[in-house]
């Protein structure tokens, strides 16, 4: 007889590719009173994946399967070309456009908290002064033609379930990839992507983006984005001209 929670289990692993941990599925199952009110299977498999896609992977999934996992030895530069099989679930640690300019994002940070957006060359002003939605505007009317666009390529950190990281270089652009778009914890599935000199190509044909984000830390890396900018501005001697 099959249980609600290998019911659960088999539909995440077959339909998003996340081998969920026994242990926290039954702190989960455990912890709410969901079978008590006989709430829908289906209802409560897709609070299940809610809630595993706002976690930290290291805690929901489980790392019994190599094939699932990064190699530990994945940021070998000596290693020409690999390529990993997967499915491997992997959250984002941080995202970097590395296609416009330190100098660029930075101003499209102030223009957000002085409240303002570029449509086309014109600046105007927002409704959501210094919040998401804000910034989201700035960088998503950029690509019509003001600065400060996430237009990419963007480099990524990312983490699978056993806390291994890799560098992810965006090759082609992939769809839901983008500064202020895709939030820290973000998850995404890695399939037959190919690994060169220890970085991951990533193409739309490799990425399943998931989504989902990890609240504190996409808050702590948000609040320290202007920041780390300009330390690496002073660092680099970006715009001393």
């Amino acid at each position: 007889m099959t249980t609600p929670q290998s019911q659960i289990a088999t539909h995440l692993q077959t339909t998003k590719s996340l081998a969920v941990s026994p242990t926290w599925l039954n702190s989960f199952l455990s912890s709410s009173t969901a079978l008590q009110r006989n709430i829908p299977l289906s209802a409560l498999t897709q609070t299940a994946l809610f809630r595993i896609l706002a976690s930290d992977f290291r805690d929901s999934l489980t790392t019994n399967n190599p094939s699932s996992l990064l190699p530990i030895d994945i940021f070998d530069p000596t290693v020409q070309e690999r390529r990993l099989p997967g499915p491997i679930p992997v959250q984002v640690l941080d995202i970097e456009d590395i296609g416009t300019s330190l100098w660029s994002q930075v101003e499209a940070i102030e223009r957000v908290e002085r409240g303002e957006a570029i449509r086309g060359r014109e600046i105007v002003r927002t409704v959501n002064v210094g919040g998401e939605e804000g910034e989201e505007g700035a960088a998503g009317a950029g690509e019509t033609g003001g600065a400060g666009a996430s237009n990419g390529p963007h480099r990524l950190i990312l983490q699978d379930a056993a806390g291994t990281r890799a560098v992810g270089i965006e090759l082609v652009r992939v769809d839901g990839v983008a500064v202020n778009k895709l939030p820290i914890g973000a998850k995404m599935v890695l399939r037959n992507a190919m690994v060169a000199r220890g970085m991951v190509l990533l193409t739309p044909e490799c990425v399943t983006v998931l989504g989902g984000k990890i609240e504190g830390m996409d808050l702590a890396w948000k609040e320290g984005r202007k920041a780390r900018l300009l330390e690496r501005i002073s660092g680099t001697g970006e715009g001393q001209m």
